[in-house]
C-alpha cells in the first residue's frame, strides 16, 4: 500500500494520541491544556494556534481520542466505517490541496482555523479511511505483548508485526521465552 507523507503523519498523530492513554493503569499523559499544548507543539499540526489552547480543546481532543480508540477495537470494517464517518462529518471536512512547507502537493481535510480536535477528526479520519477503504484496517493493531497495550499501524510487508517495538515488548517476551524452555528443559532434564 502506498502511503503519501501526510497520511503517514496523520495515523502517526494517531497512533500517539491513542497512546497517551493506554488504559493499563499509567497516567494518562493528555490531562492538561499544558500537555495538550507539548502534543501539538511536537506533532506540528498545521494551521493549528497553539497559544490559544483552552479546556474546551482539550475535552474535544480526549473525545477525539476515544473516537479513534473505537475505530482501532472495531469489530467489522462496518462498524469503523460508521465510526469513521461520524468523526470526519462532525469535523466538517474542507479539502483543500496545498504545498506548504517544502511538501508536494497533498490534501488537508480540516476547515482552516479549526479547532485541534477538529482538525485531528478529519486529517486522521481521512488516514484512517484510507486504510479501511484499501482493505488494509488490520494494520490498525494493539500490541500483542500481555503488559502493553499501545497501538501502532503495522507497515511491515506481510503484515507481521505483533509488537509495538521489537527491541521493548518484542523481545523482552522472546526473552522470557527462552528462559521458560530453559526451566522447562532444566526441570525436565532433573527428573
Amino acid at each position: 500500500m502506498l502511503i503519501n507523507h501526510d497520511t503517514r503523519c496523520a495515523l502517526t498523530h494517531t497512533v500517539d494520541l491513542l497512546n497517551t492513554a493506554l488504559g493499563d493503569g499509567s497516567p494518562d499523559a493528555l490531562s492538561t491544556v499544558e500537555q495538550l499544548r507539548s502534543y501539538v507543539e511536537s506533532h506540528d499540526l498545521s494551521g493549528v494556534q497553539v497559544g490559544a489552547l483552552s479546556e474546551a480543546d482539550l475535552a474535544g481532543v480526549r473525545r477525539v481520542r476515544e473516537l479513534f480508540a473505537a475505530v482501532f477495537a472495531a469489530g467489522t470494517d462496518r462498524e469503523a466505517a460508521e465510526l469513521i464517518n461520524a468523526m470526519v462529518a462532525k469535523a466538517g471536512t474542507t479539502p483543500q490541496l496545498t504545498d506548504h512547507d517544502g511538501h508536494d502537493w497533498h490534501v488537508h481535510y480540516f476547515a482552516p482555523g479549526a479547532s485541534v480536535a477538529d482538525h485531528l477528526s478529519a486529517d486522521c479520519g481521512m488516514a484512517l479511511s484510507f486504510f479501511l477503504v484499501a482493505g488494509e484496517r488490520e494494520r490498525l493493531r494493539r500490541c500483542d505483548a500481555p503488559d502493553c497495550r499501545r497501538a501502532f499501524v503495522d507497515l511491515s510487508r506481510n503484515r507481521s508485526r505483533r509488537y509495538c517495538d521489537s527491541r521493548t515488548c518484542g523481545n523482552r517476551l522472546h526473552v522470557a521465552a527462552y528462559r521458560a524452555r530453559q526451566r522447562r528443559s532444566a526441570a525436565h532434564s532433573g527428573s
